[in-house]
């Protein structure tokens, strides 16, 4: 087990506004959520899955306002029908968020949507909230019902067992995993009117996941003030820039959601909470994709001299999400036509006469023609671990970034038998 640490670092790289367009000064805080002032939370084993912990329970220091992103998918999980019907109702007064693994509660029909419920009731029977201020998730074996009776007294000892600090938030972390290998959390600070706020988060993903809301789920925390319009505003903002722009496998999941929760007020998200929103997302996109089952690589793919930012970001999933992309990337093959074919294929509006390829430091392929790379040099670069490739369209200014992994015999293993 990692164990969970509390230094805090300086900074200075990745999503936009983290000390770059908006001049804000973001502190890297580790713990996640228990970075977070006056947050509660545990993990612990409620016996939905045989061994490892598998319920979450997260309360927070009082009423905030809560900001949903949900998957596109057309079938949607009990859970995310029943939260989004909450959020209609007390979206404003949101009180704690249980989260279980090992059973998505998907495909269940109208006990699903009964047993969603009941886990809200009796998660605000123990907080003395109401149903409705509860936001519940579910993640693992869809068609599969949960077991109503491990899951109510899994969060009568969560309730006893609440915490804070970065081991609560290491504990929510792990028991919200399915084929995860690791936790995943994020937090960064920053100053404004004098004073230090802080966002926080974890997540859990690792297959199942496409550049548009992938099998995931993402629970933010910030101690900023925020009203819930602006800050819904924010995290879609976020999530396009992140969240919608990893890639494990190309499929999409009936459960994937991020919720982001702060202090109600009549405030717009400021700079500082838009920079460091941004940069949880981006941390905890970029952790999945690292830990994307059965992956050994991970791409990091930059679109630049697109004509906008939807070219770019069009541009760059495509390539991320190809199997013959992910296939090559896995056996260090520089065949650079794949990437090509594959931002080709989407009718972004590619010159076929104005790009260029290049793989780390070096230029690969010179006005849609030359190979200015060996193939040797070119393997050698592919060998390593974290592989960047950057596209230039030679359109316009506009960029964007993908994150994707490789894709290898231990994905189809793992995925071969998942159920069984």
């Amino acid at each position: 087990m990692l164990a969970p640490q509390s230094a805090e670092k300086n900074n200075t790289n990745g999503a936009t506004g983290v000390n770059g367009d908006t001049g804000v000064r973001l502190i890297q805080v580790r713990g996640g959520l228990g970075a977070v002032p006056g947050l509660r939370m545990t993990g612990v084993h409620a016996g939905i899955k045989k061994r490892k912990s598998d319920l979450a329970l997260i309360v927070l220091p009082g009423p905030h306002v809560c900001a949903e992103v949900i998957t596109t998918n057309e079938i949607k999980a009990a859970p995310l029908l029943v939260t989004t019907a909450h959020l209609a109702t007390d979206g404003d007064a949101i009180g704690a968020i249980v989260c279980n693994a090992g059973c998505a509660n998907a495909c269940t029909g109208e006990r699903g949507l009964r047993d969603a419920e009941n886990t809200a009731r009796h998660a605000a029977t123990l907080l003395a909230l109401r149903a409705a201020q509860i936001v519940v998730a579910s993640t693992g074996v869809i068609g599969v019902t949960l077991p109503m009776d491990r899951l109510s007294k899994g969060l009568d000892r969560a309730y006893k067992q609440l915490s804070e600090g970065p081991e609560a938030a290491f504990d929510a972390a792990e028991a919200i995993m399915t084929t995860d290998h690791v936790p995943k959390l994020a937090a960064y600070a920053w100053h404004e009117n004098g004073k230090r706020r802080v966002i926080g988060g974890i997540a859990k993903g690792s297959g199942m996941i496409a550049p548009n809301m992938a099998t995931m789920l993402a629970f933010l925390v910030t101690d900023a003030t925020v009203s819930r319009a602006s800050l819904t505003e924010a995290l879609r903002e976020a999530a396009d820039g992140t969240f919608n722009m990893i890639s494990v496998d190309g499929d999409m999941s009936t459960n994937d959601a991020v919720y982001c929760c702060a202090k109600p007020g009549e405030a717009d998200a400021t700079p500082g909470l838009r920079a460091a929103l941004t940069a949880v997302c981006r941390d905890l996109a970029v952790a999945m994709v690292k830990d994307g089952e059965g992956a050994t690589k991970t791409l990091t793919f930059t679109v630049t001299g697109a004509r906008d930012e939807e070219q770019a970001r069009k541009v760059a999933r495509a390539v991320i999400n190809s199997s013959l992309v992910k296939t090559a990337l896995y056996g260090e093959d520089p065949n650079w036509g794949r990437i090509v074919a594959a931002a080709g294929s989407v009718g972004a509006g590619m010159n076929p006469d104005t790009w260029s390829l290049y793989l780390g430091e070096g230029i690969w392929v010179e006005r849609g023609a030359i190979e200015a790379m060996s193939e040797a040099e070119a393997h050698h670069v592919l060998e390593e671990h974290n592989v960047d490739v950057r596209l230039d369209l030679g359109i316009g200014d506009a960029t964007a970034t993908g994150w994707g992994c490789d894709l290898t015999g231990d994905y189809v293993r793992i995925n071969a038998h998942y159920r069984t």
